[in-house]
């Protein structure tokens, strides 16, 4: 097998390929999925080729993020209300439990949850029913549930910031998508892709890549993984106008020295190398944040909640 292609979804990696005959291998079962993997490494592609693969196919993926929507809304959006429960409004409102009836549900960044909202899922995943706020009767709901996050559940669970029984629940099948810079054979095959993709789009002559940009391609290590190199891609496909991309036209998604920040050391921590990687990329989108985000792969609440702990520690 050199490649796989299911919609969106495009590998040459045999990790990947290993992945996903076990996608396809649960696809039809109502097993609950526990996806694991970084910001951009494909987790929602993958819960859409388990749907798509599955009897429930016919029907809609339905998909929330749980680091999007602000925690006082996420609970209505997650299981629905009733008109009487606040003032103006004028009908009653589904959650998405009861859109993904019979079908399947992604809930993405399941481990921001708060730990009250996790045990009213806990309930939909044991007893098949949902109760809107404000409702005074359940409704009974078939619905097959997968789960991504970017962090080690598990380790939640020790922390106590996730429900251990909730973590078996959806634990049941769990898969981990590798980082891009583990899977060198996808970067050639996506970096051509996306050539091809962007070049159509913007209605440009098809181009090249030499194979001395796709080695340099292959040293980078990608922190915002498939999503930062379409990005990248995007961008090279619009300033070149040449008929093949040298290695020239590629500048580091986030360059070292961008900006007032001191590149990476030897020996810094972890947490300070990724201050260090929010703030310079800030400084190279001229501090847009919506820009920023999307080149780490990271939601804007996650940013915004990383620069709020960036201004806690140098007040103190």
């Amino acid at each position: 097998m050199s490649q796989v292609e299911h919609g969106r979804f495009l590998t040459a990696d045999p990790k990947m390929f290993r992945i996903l005959q076990v996608a396809k291998n649960v696809a039809n079962s109502r097993a609950s999925v526990m996806i694991y993997g970084e910001s951009g490494t494909g987790k929602e592609m993958l819960a859409r080729y388990i749907h798509d693969n599955s009897s429930r196919a016919a029907r809609r993926l339905q998909i929330i993020n749980c680091s999007t929507i602000p925690e006082g809304q996420l609970e209505i959006e997650l299981f629905g209300m009733e008109s009487a429960t606040f003032a103006n409004q004028d009908s009653n409102r589904a959650g998405i439990f009861e859109k993904a009836h019979e079908s399947t549900l992604l809930i993405k960044d399941i481990d921001v949850l708060p730990l009250h909202l996790q045990a009213k899922i806990l309930r939909v995943l044991q007893e098949g029913e949902t109760e809107r706020l404000g409702a005074k009767q359940v409704r009974k709901v078939n619905v097959r549930l997968l789960a991504s996050s970017k962090t080690n559940l598990l380790e939640l669970v020790k922390m106590g910031k996730f429900r251990e029984d909730l973590f078996y629940r959806l634990n049941i099948i769990p898969v981990e998508v590798p980082a891009l810079r583990n899977r060198p054979k996808d970067v050639d095959l996506l970096a051509k892709h996306f050539v091809a993709i962007y070049c159509l789009m913007n209605g440009k002559p098809q181009i090249d890549i030499a194979e001395e940009s796709l080695a340099k391609l292959r040293m980078w290590t990608w922190p915002g993984n498939v999503r930062e190199l379409e990005n990248l891609i995007e961008r090279v496909v619009l300033l070149t106008n040449t008929s093949v991309i040298l290695p020239e036209h590629l500048n580091d998604p986030v360059p070292q020295n961008a900006g007032p920040e001191e590149g990476l050391k030897a020996g810094m921590t972890i947490h300070e190398a990724e201050r260090k990687l929010i703030l310079t990329t800030l400084d190279y989108t001229n501090q847009n944040r919506t820009k920023a985000a999307k080149m780490l792969g990271i939601s804007i609440r996650t940013l915004r909640n990383k620069l709020n702990e960036y201004r806690e520690v140098n007040a103190l």
